[in-house]
């Protein structure tokens, strides 16, 4: 980093750090892989999306704190040496907006300026809120006539609720329900022995592009077939499924299904040697909102990964790749997308 670049980091912190956070963002599409958009962005990290476009606009006051800037660089895959710089930076922006604390001889400090997250820290530190002095008139909304009327409203619908909920207590109790051998109990037990929306393996076929082509790819090379990744489920990688599947006594269509993707498959864990293997499930954990590193290596963070997205799913937290995890990795990657 050159002197130059220092003193303009000292003197502009937080446009400095929107514009390196902007500029991981605009980078972030390359290698197959596309840009993600701020609404999904902002899902991963926690955040709303008015927030994210905040810290990503150089024009804006708002900064992103450290937990932000360190979650964005794993989410955008950007270079590693770039994290050390963003954040000194994020610490000189939130250095420079920190609300003042109260001084010892018991008088108000001045108004507070915004936080890194673009709010005002009435709760932070031992910053007390401002009241309104005396002969001061009451804030809009605040100790008014509409502010009584506002409450009273708000009462009147607890009330309102309350009731109906009693109401329909009382009738669930006094309703006896389907006898046994009725139609209705037949149509209950139906419905109870339904498989679960997104519970299904999904149909991989000719003609996928983005995650359903790059994981099929990345699983074929983890049993050895010479496909290129290039996220295209083209020609090539049909012709490796239907050897996959001639090998595996399957019927040969060239398509990934119900009965290949059990066997494409293969359980990740800390003995897994096929990076390819750990890198489709690092690859599905960060599309599904669980920022992981792609390295192809199972680490204690790609473990972490896999418990936090199981426990989402209420599946057994084990940390471990295994059937289950595989197809409801799957079925949280969003649309079927073609070419």
């Amino acid at each position: 980093m050159t002197d130059s670049t220092v003193t303009n980091d000292a003197e502009h912190p937080g446009r400095d750090l929107a514009e390196l956070l902007r500029s991981w963002w605009e980078s972030s599409a390359r290698d197959g892989r596309e840009k993600p958009t701020q609404q999904s962005l902002a899902k991963r990290l926690r955040i709303d999306q008015t927030t994210l476009s905040r810290y990503l606009n150089p024009a804006h006051a708002s900064n992103a704190p450290c937990r932000i800037v360190e979650q964005l660089h794993t989410a955008l895959g950007a270079p590693s040496d770039e994290l050390v710089r963003a954040r000194a930076l994020a610490e000189a922006a939130a250095g420079s907006a920190s609300p003042r604390r109260r001084p010892r001889d018991g008088s108000r400090p001045a108004p507070a300026t915004t936080d890194a997250g673009g709010n005002t820290p009435a709760a932070r530190y031992d910053v007390e809120p401002a009241s309104d002095g005396p002969g001061t008139p009451p804030a809009p909304g605040r100790g008014t006539g509409n502010d009584r009327w506002g409450r009273s409203r708000v009462a009147w619908t607890v009330a309102a609720a309350s009731a109906f909920l009693l109401l329909v207590v009382g009738w669930a109790a006094w309703w006896p329900g389907p006898t046994a051998g009725s139609g209705d109990a037949k149509a209950v037990a139906e419905v109870s022995d339904q498989p679960s929306k997104g519970t299904d393996w999904p149909l991989a076929r000719k003609g996928n592009v983005l995650w359903k082509a790059r994981t099929v790819q990345l699983l074929l090379r983890a049993h050895g077939y010479d496909v290129k990744v290039d996220a295209d489920y083209g020609p090539a990688t049909a012709e490796a499924v239907k050897g996959f599947q001639t090998a595996h006594a399957l019927t040969a269509d060239g398509k990934v299904g119900k009965d290949t993707w059990p066997l494409l498959i293969t359980t990740v864990d800390s003995r897994t040697r096929e990076p390819e293997a750990v890198m489709a499930v690092q690859y599905l954990l960060h599309r599904a909102g669980v920022a992981t590193d792609s390295t192809g290596t199972y680490t204690p963070s790609t473990m972490r990964s896999l418990k936090e997205f199981q426990a989402s799913r209420n599946l057994s937290v084990t940390g471990v790749g295994d059937e289950a995890t595989w197809r409801a990795l799957l079925n949280a990657q969003g649309p079927d997308l073609h070419k």
